[in-house]
């Protein structure tokens, strides 16, 4: 009977982001431009109030700072519209434009502003030459101060979504480097279980036949269905290498004699899917295959502190002088693993191959402990 896996999660617990996370002020930019273009201007009509009263309370004093907050409300709002406009322009002329834009709206503003001053505290309304230049002065200081925000925000958000932009692009990048990675199987594996499945098939031992292909389908389906990026438990890990010895079990029979020796301690920590298969894959391509009585392969995970430590190791001739050990023949295997544990951990891990004291193989990976 085929063995079933539960399936492996996207990513750790401890790096998913959180759906609590609090909403951007400037995630809706229209909203966030109308707060601000309120808050602003009602921050300017304080202060203008302010430094009126303080020298000397009046009511034509009151309504001319409101007149006048109303205006360079307006003004820049119409200011918004163009400059919007101006950014899809090249920057020369973006620039030429910007200015005289903004030259154009001081001289309106301060025109409107002085008209407005005379009419309501003078009894003949009119513009008068020295308010006018005061209200130059002031004017284009509030236009000037407006128009480096206006900017200075959109150049800040633009940075902010071309930053967002590469780190979606770096994770896309992370996410398909770990997805070719995870289908680097060896294909020598899927070309001898066919072929011993045929065999059996020919020498009409269909019960081990069927056996045989239902443990392939189930493996199959656990590589290829589930997130090549996921992580899995040991618990897991571990299930899907016992199915997959499983199957070279009918081919080499007792030759092969796999032994798995794991902490319940560590079977919760998590690790890349299909991890361990390549070193198990190799340990039985040079270790269980030249020896004529087979090979013991082991497997163990234990807790070290807040990290867990895997190992994977066997009782064949070891390391070689005319041997390539340590790759596969497809040119994957320790190097594949080395990557996918650095796409994952970074440099917080460990990976060591060895010599084993008793004669063998070996390899030992170090992890920080995620659980779910």
């Amino acid at each position: 009977m085929a063995t079933t896996l539960p399936a492996p999660s996207a990513a750790p617990a401890s790096i998913r982001p959180s759906n609590l996370a609090v909403r951007p002020f400037f995630e809706d930019k229209a909203r966030a431009f109308w707060i601000l273009q309120a808050a602003g201007w009602t921050g300017y009509l304080v202060l203008r109030t302010v430094s009126s009263i303080s020298n000397g309370f009046t009511l034509q004093g009151v309504v001319t700072n409101i007149v006048e907050t109303i205006v360079g409300y307006c003004i820049t709002l119409l200011l918004s519209t163009l400059y919007g406009y101006y950014r899809g322009l090249p920057r020369i002329t973006a620039i030429i434009l910007t200015v005289m834009t903004l030259g154009a709206a001081t001289f309106v503003y301060a025109l409107l502003d002085t008209f407005s001053f005379s009419f309501i505290k003078l009894a003949a309304p009119g513009v008068d030459v020295k308010l006018l230049i005061g209200a130059l002065f002031l004017n284009f200081t509030v236009l000037a101060g407006w128009s480096a925000l206006y900017f200075g925000i959109n150049f800040y958000l633009i940075v902010e979504e071309q930053i967002d932009q590469m780190q979606h692009l770096e994770t896309q990048a992370s996410s398909a480097q770990l997805a070719m990675l995870r289908y680097q199987l060896n294909p020598h594996f899927l070309f001898n279980t066919l072929n011993s499945i045929s065999t059996l098939v020919l020498l009409k031992q269909t019960e081990r036949a069927n056996a045989m292909l239902s443990r392939l389908s189930s493996f199959l389906r656990y590589t290829l269905a589930n997130e090549p990026t996921a992580h899995v438990t040991v618990a897991q890990e571990v299930e899907t290498l016992k199915l997959y010895l499983e199957i070279e079990k009918m081919r080499f029979e007792d030759r092969l004699r796999p032994k798995f020796e794991i902490d319940p301690n560590a079977e919760k920590a998590r690790l890349p899917s299909l991890l361990l298969q390549p070193l198990v894959e190799n340990a039985i391509k040079y270790a269980v295959t030249p020896k004529e009585d087979g090979a013991e392969i082991c497997v163990t995970a234990r807790l070290v502190g807040d990290r867990v430590r895997i190992g994977v190791s066997d009782t064949g001739p070891g390391l070689q002088p005319t041997r390539n050990r340590p790759s596969l023949s497809t040119g994957v295997g320790i190097a594949n693993i080395r990557e996918r544990l650095v796409q994952s951990f970074g440099t917080d891990h460990r990976f060591e191959i060895r010599a084993m004291p008793t004669g063998g193989f070996g390899v030992e990976i170090e992890i920080p402990v995620q659980t779910e």
